[in-house]
């Protein structure tokens, strides 16, 4: 009779977990809800209380949603479920829910995500200003190439010139000598 009281027991357990799952919208709600406070700290410590801190805190509140909403994916396992989001091909769980609760991950967890993630950003930043310096220099390389071209082909069209030109005076010096020494004769 006891195992079929346990076996009850665990059964209800089960359906009862299963049943109060939370979903992916109360997942994001509580994410959002640690993510505001963890900003409202940060700012507070770093900017104080003002107008300036009260516009950025927006500003990030709302970037990370729109990052949630396009990132975060959910886990379910049935009797509980987590949420995730993927960051450089590594799944980071930032939620649990079970029995109708979400339990969010530490505030020194989401610092860091962030921090690595501003991070990631500034990194792709510095790439694509190396990648456009670069383009920049090759595209002057390539000018200076271009004009060094079009000045050796001044240079040989002024040569070739000089060169008609001395052909038509050592031309003309032969026809007067030849006149000359006809004259001579």
């Amino acid at each position: 009779m006891k195992k079929l009281l346990c076996v009850f027991i665990v059964l209800l357990l089960a359906v009862l977990m299963i049943q109060t799952r939370p979903d992916k919208a109360q997942h994001k709600e509580a994410m959002m809800k640690a993510i505001e406070e963890y900003v409202d700290e940060e700012a507070k410590d770093r900017l104080g209380d003002n107008v300036l801190a009260k516009l950025g805190k927006g500003v990030v509140v709302k970037t990370v949603e729109t990052a949630l909403n396009s990132k975060l994916k959910e886990k379910n396992y049935y009797l509980f479920n987590t949420t995730y989001v993927r960051l450089q091909g590594e799944d980071n769980v930032l939620s649990l829910g079970l029995f109708g609760f979400v339990y969010t991950f530490d505030k020194e967890m989401i610092r860091e995500k962030l921090e690595e993630s501003l991070q990631q950003k500034e990194e792709a930043k510095t790439e694509r200003e190396a990648a456009k310096q670069s383009a920049k220099e090759l595209k002057r390389l390539q000018k200076e190439q271009r004009k060094r071209e079009r000045e050796l082909e001044k240079e040989k069209k002024r040569q070739e010139k000089e060169a008609r030109k001395e052909a038509k005076r050592k031309e003309k010096e032969a026809r007067k000598e030849a006149k000359r020494k006809e004259k001579e004769a």
